[in-house]
């Protein structure tokens, strides 16, 4: 098959009321894990490149292990670039054969964000490539970037629908209490609903996008708290937010911690238990396995995406 856009996708995500999955990768064994998963599972699918992966495997492997994905499972998918700090970045991107962009402009003010991510749509747009933007500030930590949730700001809906008909982007990220990485929450997880419709409701059709949506389930944290990890206390999205999110235009969610937990937890396991391997196929393949389930498991149950590719 191909890579595609998603601008297809996420219409029939938005009138099925799923979610499609876009899911960070590093290296083979996560994008094998992840393409045995969306095959099992016949799911839509998103395959994105922060700008970590770009640097630690070199954006030419990455895009080469997706191209063999594709030709090896014949499943359509998107290859994304995940918060792209700049105009050049995301041209480097859209010139090298990524069918989807995402320009980061959140950390301007909404003039200077507007005029940044319509640059941005000016060029994809002329190519045949779709944009995502991001308008609010998430907490947490990804890659470099960094806002304390104290600085977090939630997406104001007035100014979206500006943002939206100014800069004539293809989906938004908003801001409505999710958090980037395995620290997210002191309490109780609690996303504004109530802010989220109405955003759905004033840009009706239009595909919202949620970050910082692991759910860093309880079981990978025990278990790379019991094998050597240390990561007590951390906290996700509860996995029923983000089923009902897909309710309210909500047509992808990325999921990076998650998978980075799976796969840790299942490394650790297999030195604590086996501490003289040395061949790397003996944990890199059960990872590989732990990044497929979970990814499945995903699918079928928060983004309630199986069946739908």
């Amino acid at each position: 098959m191909a890579l595609v856009t998603s601008k297809e996708m996420f219409k029939k995500a938005y009138e099925g009321k799923y979610a499609v999955g876009a899911f960070n990768v590093n290296n083979m064994e996560i994008i094998q894990g992840i393409m045995t998963a969306a095959l099992s599972e016949k799911a839509p699918l998103i395959l994105q490149v922060s700008a970590g992966a770009r640097k630690y495997a070199s954006p030419v492997y990455l895009r080469k292990l997706v191209e063999a994905a594709v030709e090896d499972t014949g499943l359509d998918l998107v290859l994304h670039l995940d918060h792209g700090e700049s105009f050049e970045i995301c041209k480097q991107c859209i010139d090298d054969g990524f069918t989807s962009v995402m320009i980061d402009g959140s950390k301007f003010p909404l003039k200077e964000n507007i005029e940044l991510t319509k640059k941005v749509v000016e060029y994809a747009h002329e190519r045949g490539i779709v944009v995502e933007a991001e308008l609010g500030k998430l907490a947490g930590i990804e890659d470099a970037i960094k806002v304390d949730a104290r600085n977090a700001t939630f997406t104001d809906p007035d100014e979206a629908v500006e943002f939206v008909e100014k800069t004539g982007v293809d989906s938004l990220a908003i801001a409505i209490g999710t958090s980037h990485g395995a620290f997210k929450f002191k309490g109780e997880p609690q996303l504004d609903f109530e802010r989220l419709e109405t955003i759905s409701n004033l840009l009706p059709g239009f595909p919202i996008v949620l970050h910082g949506a692991s759910s860093v389930p309880e079981e990978f944290v025990a278990l790379n708290n019991k094998y050597g990890g240390a990561i007590p206390g951390a906290k996700g999205v509860p996995e029923e937010m983000l089923l009902k999110a897909t309710k309210y235009g909500v047509c992808k969610i990325n999921i990076d911690t998650d998978l980075r937990l799976a796969m840790t937890a299942s490394i650790r396991k297999v030195f604590y238990e086996q501490p003289d391997v040395f061949d790397p196929r003996k944990y890199l393949s059960p990872a590989r396995d732990a990044i497929a389930a979970m990814v499945a498991h995903k699918m079928r149950n928060v983004l309630n995406c199986s069946g739908k590719a």
